[in-house]
């Protein structure tokens, strides 16, 4: 049975690639109907949803149209949320492999790096590191791929510690090839399913923590986010609650649907461990 098809069988990562393709195009299709900044004041302050044409979502404390800051707030979620795990596993496996393969004191000194990160909660770095480097886009990029990569780091370890020593490995060396040549070609590889599927949870996680750090007021101040029109929203959330709701849903399904998606990449790459479930 085919990738595609072990895939398929699974109904909710179905469902969750659905909404998570809803949500790129929403993001593509923001600049086409929304050209102007979502930050632009087009109507009076918390119009509510479909009170008048062209304000389907209403708008927000400042007269900014909901829907506009919700299309445009997708593009940067995503964005922030591809990169920073991409930067996280740019970090993760060459340390993790490197630990996993040669082991003894190599392994000790990278693992105990390792779980220096990992003594610090997750949140509370990213606000330390985004506070020091000044809120940016780029600085919260690096903040949270900075607090994302010691499971990385770790999943990997104990993936090549599990094939440093198969035949095909000792067969490699036996023929002469160099450590880099064995651990890119021969082992890498063979963990890439794990890897797979902890990126896409990866890429969920990076997108709450950054609605986080927007909601604190950590964000980019020149971009539109989830997070930040939740965060502006907080004081009127009686007031006027669509302008927490929409944002917070979208949050919602947008991690649900990484989720779902990720429990299928599991069942397709690993088969016999789905079976056993």
């Amino acid at each position: 049975m085919s990738f595609f098809a072990r895939f398929a069988q699974n109904r909710g990562a179905l469902v969750g690639l659905v909404i998570l393709a809803l949500i790129i195009v929403m993001a593509i299709l923001a600049p086409l109907l929304f050209p102007e900044s979502p930050w632009r004041m087009v109507q009076r302050p918390f119009l509510p949803p479909l009170a008048q044409d062209g304000f389907i979502l209403g708008t927000d404390t400042m007269g900014r149209n909901v829907a506009a800051g919700l299309m445009h707030g997708a593009w940067v979620s995503l964005l922030i949320g591809l990169v920073s795990t991409s930067v996280a596993l740019l970090i993760g496996v060459p340390m993790g492999a490197i630990a996993g393969y040669y082991g003894g004191l190599i392994d000790d000194v990278l693992m105990r790096f390792t779980e220096f990160f990992q003594t610090i909660p997750n949140f509370a770095l990213a606000i330390v590191l985004v506070a020091i480097m000044q809120p940016s886009v780029t600085s919260v990029v690096l903040a949270i791929a900075l607090v994302s990569w010691p499971p990385v780091a770790r999943l990997v370890r104990a993936e090549f510690m599990s094939l440093r020593h198969r035949e095909y490995v000792e067969a490699a060396r036996l023929v002469g090839q160099t450590n880099t040549t064995i651990i890119l070609k021969q082992i890498l590889p063979n963990t890439l399913s794990p890897i797979i599927v902890l990126a896409s949870l990866m890429v969920a996680t990076a997108i709450l923590l950054e609605s986080g750090l927007s909601f604190l007021g950590l964000g980019d101040p020149n971009v539109m986010s989830w997070g930040y029109m939740i965060g502006a929203a907080r004081t009127v959330i009686r007031q006027a609650w669509w302008l927490s709701f929409f944002p917070g849903v979208a949050i919602l399904l947008t991690v649900l649907a990484l989720n779902l998606v990720g429990e299928g990449l599991d069942d397709a790459l690993n088969p016999k461990l789905s079976r056993e479930r």
